[in-house]
C-alpha cells in the first residue's frame, strides 16, 4: 500500500508564501517516487476537489490550473521521494485542504483529472487570511 503524507500547511496572510511537501512511503513494490506521475489537488469547504498542479516522472513536464499559474510551482526530488508545491502570492481563495496524489499509469503526461490518480494523501490545510 502506497502512503502519501503531506506537510507544510498552515495559516498565513494574503500575499505570503507557503511550501507544501508530500512524501511517499509504504509498500510500494519496490517502486520509488520516480515511477509515479504526481499531482496536487485542493478542496475548499462546500466545493468539489479541484486540480492544482501536476508533474511527470522526470519533472520535465508540469501543468497548472489557470488560477495558480505563475504563482505556484510544483517540483519533485526523486532521490528523496518527495514532491513539493511552492505557493507564492497567496490569496484568500487559495484556502483549502491540499492533497497530494500519485498516478501509477504509464501515461506520458500528467493528468488534471482526479480519477486518473490511484493514491491520495490525507491532506494538509492551508488557510489564507485577507
Amino acid at each position: 500500500q502506497v502512503t502519501l503524507v503531506e506537510s507544510g500547511g498552515g495559516l498565513v496572510q494574503a500575499g505570503a508564501s507557503l511550501s507544501l511537501s508530500c512524501a511517499l512511503s509504504g509498500r510500494t513494490s519496490g517502486r520509488t517516487l520516480s515511477f509515479y506521475l504526481m499531482g496536487w489537488f485542493r478542496q475548499a469547504p462546500g466545493k468539489e476537489r479541484e486540480f492544482v498542479a501536476a508533474i511527470n516522472q522526470s519533472g520535465g513536464i508540469t501543468i497548472y490550473a489557470d488560477s495558480v499559474k505563475a504563482r505556484f510551482t510544483i517540483s519533485r526530488d526523486n532521490a528523496k521521494n518527495t514532491v513539493s508545491l511552492q505557493m507564492n502570492s497567496l490569496k484568500s481563495e487559495d484556502t483549502a485542504a491540499y492533497y497530494c496524489a500519485a498516478d501509477q499509469s504509464l501515461r506520458g503526461s500528467p493528468s488534471k483529472t482526479a480519477s486518473s490518480y490511484d493514491y491520495w494523501g490525507q491532506g494538509t490545510q492551508v488557510t489564507v487570511s485577507s
